[in-house]
């Protein structure tokens, strides 16, 4: 009796163990010896299954050899013939093996020795099965690499968290996984594409930071040994950028690897990938405009009409975004004017609505909790959130229009934030003020709070001109165009928790 590998099983015991089947695997590798190279250092490939289905005709009525190297994913056949799936990063092509051409020690090793998930390299001519199977009819084969461990089931034990935690046999036995990120790699092209036409140069800022700022969170901490001096991960790129911008690059961008000390759920995780951008003499309508621009590309680029399925939803993003105003949102969902509530009455309204208020939150806090409590989950076609109180927003300048604003926006879609920019902040005179009140939070218990970064604020009174930036969450973004609802779902190697023994 033998299991879907061809390792054999205890029919007293039940399927093997791991243990046994890797034996069974290693008592092969010992009958073929040393005569056969398990573990070459190359192989001469002449065509990818994309190209040999591309190129069918011409191969076959050219009778061209094919040299093809991949995964074997099956194997089904009795006696004197065998059927081989041999899988590459794009697809499959069938193997087919026969005995009296191979020879009976050659037919041998690929019917008793040969194990599914063993990596092999075929040579011969295509043709098509009587069943339609585009195959090779295999004169000669060179093992590539000799799996020890089994591939497991196709659909066993391939949750998330186990697609995530191994996401090498993901990828194995999963193509929809293979072009996921085939396409993640695409959008951050098409990204690059989009900017580099915008005339934005890609810039490349410090990850260990003396001071960590930018963004209101916690960070991670590390030490450098021969400066014996704590360092912190980036929770953002923006101080830095905005540097460049006072010395005169006036259209930069970054795509940048940001860590914040935070919690996860299928919108974040602790390490992410952000693109922030920043353009002299925009604000932050220029930037909505761009946003606009960026979306409606990237949309198209998928379905022509600009519209995505989403879930159940479908997303319009052929239209003029929907565009509120945060203080307004929150009034509507309350009935109350918060924006003329004092610190107590915001409490309260907080406690209403059942948000457990924390020590050390501020007003700004408990106000962006309301928000997204009540408001974000109703967000689901593309929409700028604009025009936030002042003490949520220590990095933007203060709305020309309406006291106690700044001129911010954030894009939301699906019930998510997918970006957040500013009309820049420029008067190193406010910015210090702006950091001398976080400091305070920060000292209050805050642990998010900014801190006060003395050299940006020297780099600020050289002179920066009016700045609009923006920041994009590139992950959030490729769970949109690719239909995830779980970030864990577009990043190779999420963070998590270690395996319970």
């Amino acid at each position: 009796m033998s299991d879907r590998n061809g390792n054999p099983q205890d029919p007293d015991n039940g399927p093997e163990s791991p243990h046994r089947l890797i034996e069974a695997r290693l008592q092969k590798m010992a009958e073929l010896g040393e005569s056969v190279e398990l573990y070459p250092y190359g192989f001469d490939r002449s065509h990818t299954s994309e190209q040999m289905r591309a190129d069918e005709k011409s191969l076959t009525e050219a009778e061209t050899k094919v040299r093809y190297p991949g995964r074997i994913m099956a194997k089904r056949g009795t006696g004197k013939t065998l059927f081989v799936p041999v899988q590459d990063e794009r697809g499959t092509v069938q193997a087919y093996f026969r005995k009296d051409d191979l020879g009976d020690e050659a037919f041998h090793r690929v019917q008793k020795l040969m194990d599914i998930g063993d990596w092999v390299g075929v040579e011969g001519k295509l043709f098509r099965t009587r069943t339609g199977e585009l195959s090779i009819h295999v004169e000669d084969f060179t093992f590539l690499s000799k799996a020890i461990r089994p591939l497991p089931e196709k659909y066993h034990d391939m949750s998330l968290e186990n697609r995530c935690r191994r996401r090498y046999l993901d990828l194995a036995m999963n193509q929809e996984s293979r072009e996921r990120f085939r396409r993640r790699s695409e959008i951050i092209a098409e990204i690059r594409a989009f900017f580099a036409e915008e005339e934005f140069l890609e810039v490349e800022t410090p990850v260990l930071q003396s001071l960590y700022g930018g963004a209101t969170a916690r960070p991670f901490k590390t030490h450098h040994n021969a400066l014996d001096m704590t360092l912190y991960l980036r929770i953002a790129d923006e101080l830095y950028l905005k540097r460049l911008i006072v010395g005169g690059l006036e259209k930069v961008y970054e795509i940048a690897k940001d860590f914040r000390n935070e919690g996860m759920d299928r919108t974040h995780n602790p390490e992410f990938t952000m693109l922030e951008c920043y353009a002299a003499y925009w604000d932050y309508h220029d930037m909505m405009d761009l946003m606009e621009r960026l979306m409606r590309r990237l949309a198209r680029g998928i379905s022509a009409d600009g519209k995505l399925k989403y879930g159940e939803v479908e997303l319009d993003f052929s239209q003029p975004f929907g565009r509120i105003r945060f203080m307004d949102a929150l009034q509507d969902k309350t009935g109350r004017d918060l924006m003329a509530a004092d610190d107590e009455e915001v409490a309260a309204v907080a406690r209403e609505h059942g948000i457990t208020l924390k020590k050390g939150m501020g007003r700004d806090k408990i106000l962006d909790e309301l928000f997204s409590e009540l408001v974000e989950p109703g967000l689901v076609q593309p929409t700028f959130v604009m025009d936030h109180p002042k003490e949520l927003s220590p990095l933007a300048k203060a709305h020309r229009e309406t006291e106690g604003l700044v001129e911010r926006f954030e894009m939301f879609v699906a019930g998510f934030e997918l970006s957040n920019s500013f009309s820049e902040l420029n008067d190193p005179r406010e910015q210090r003020e702006r950091f001398v009140a976080q400091k305070a939070l920060l000292e209050a218990g805050d642990e998010e709070a900014q801190q006060l970064d003395e050299d940006f604020l020297q780099a600020m009174e050289q002179g920066m001109p009016p700045t609009g930036g923006m920041g994009i969450g590139i992950d959030r973004l490729v769970m949109l165009l690719v239909d995830s609802n779980n970030i864990r779902d577009v990043l190779l190697f999420p963070h998590m928790r270690p395996e319970q023994s």
